[in-house]
């Protein structure tokens, strides 16, 4: 940190000032692209997925609990997998805190992982989360959302992830998708953003890009290699910046619906 120049009073605030012109254009921006996503053509959702949670067996529809527009999280947590993502776990932790200001302006929030919803369950529990979860498994819903792969797939070494065929490293991906049911009850699918499109929803990362250190991921083979799930940060915390994504380990626990 020693690099940066120390300056007067003054000089700050010019250059800030300067900074600031930026950061305005950025935002507008900002806003230019949030009002040409919103105009994006929609596409009728014409398959019956069927989930598991909370409330028993649901559809598409009945995720939407009553309100008109729904937003799903793709949570990775695969059939055989011990625990969720850690890096989707950092994502989620935020989540919570909004759902009540989401709920006042006709917005659902559901995270959806193909992980049995028995396993969902516990894993929510130990987080302490409170959103809605359910589970796809069985479904075609992430393979169709391009959120989960097959064997086969990875074995060919090439996936359709993020509108572009790519390696990836595992066999389920993060993702945002949104919906809007109509008043005839008709769902449709109108946006989907994937990889660092998440990054909208880290309020954390937010912070981060504030201070000097910004989020101090250079240097890391896997940029989200520092995240732990929230209850493993403590004494024994380290960060091997060698360190590639590994999926969670396989739970010795069957998988199954």
């Amino acid at each position: 940190m020693e690099r940066h120049k120390i300056v007067s009073r003054q000089e700050w605030l010019k250059a800030r000032k300067k900074l600031l012109k930026k950061e305005k254009d950025l935002t507008h921006r900002r806003d230019a692209i949030s009002a040409e996503r919103r105009e994006l053509p929609w596409v009728k959702v014409e398959k019956n997925y069927l989930f598991d949670g909370p409330a028993g067996r649901e559809t598409l529809t009945d995720l939407f609990g009553g309100r008109s527009q729904l937003i799903v999280y793709h949570f990775m947590f695969g059939p055989d997998w011990a625990e969720g993502c850690p890096s989707c776990s950092f994502l989620c932790d935020h989540v919570d805190g909004t759902l009540a200001h989401l709920a006042a302006r006709d917005v659902s929030f559901v995270a959806v992982s193909r992980a049995p919803y028995a396993k969902i369950r516990a894993f929510q529990q130990r987080m302490g989360w409170k959103f809605k979860w359910v589970s796809s498994f069985g479904s075609d819903f992430n393979f169709d959302f391009q959120v989960s792969f097959t064997q086969e797939e990875l074995v060919k070494g090439r996936v359709q992830y993020n509108y572009e065929a790519q390696s990836f490293g595992a066999e389920e991906a993060p993702g945002t998708s949104v919906f809007y049911r109509g008043e005839d009850g008709g769902v449709f699918h109108t946006y989907s953003s994937y990889a660092r499109g998440g990054d909208l929803l880290l309020g954390t990362y937010n912070f981060l890009d504030l201070v000097p250190k910004g989020r101090d991921e250079e240097g890391l083979a896997f940029t989200m290699a520092w995240v732990r799930h929230h209850d493993r940060y403590g004494e024994g915390y380290r960060v091997d910046p060698a360190a590639p994504y590994r999926p969670p380990p396989a739970s010795k626990i069957a998988s199954g619906s």
